[in-house]
């Protein structure tokens, strides 16, 4: 089995900045793209930031400019820098990885728990 394990969300104040990461655990052969979502209540989930295998990105319009992602392909681990963070980015972020867990296998979904994250005005 697979485990991904957010950590870093929290409370800040408008402008601030908070830095999410997401590792990857268990059964794991390699791992195609990984990135993040983020749900607001009633509302679809939505596509933050992504990051492939050989490091490139693709961001919401949303976020340009003031989130960056990155990963460590040796820990399997994702982060999500956010910078100048504002109201609006008030909800919980969810980490996605794509897992092969053999040479011949496809790759399959995992999720992460969520974590909260919460900007003050």
């Amino acid at each position: 089995q697979v485990q991904l394990v957010e950590s870093g969300g929290g409370m800040v104040q408008a402008g601030g900045s908070l830095r999410l990461s997401c590792a990857a655990s268990g059964s794991i052969f390699s791992i195609n793209v990984m990135d993040w979502y983020r749900q607001a209540p009633g509302k679809q989930r939505e596509l933050v930031a992504a990051i492939d295998r050989r490091g490139t990105t693709n961001y919401a319009d949303s976020v340009k400019g003031r989130f960056t992602i990155s990963r460590d392909n040796a820990k399997n681990t994702v982060y999500l820098q956010m910078n100048s963070l504002k109201p609006e980015d008030t909800v919980v972020y969810y980490c996605h990885a794509q897992v092969s867990r053999s040479a011949w296998g496809r790759y399959y979904d995992y999720w992460g728990q969520g974590t909260q994250v919460t900007v003050s005005s």
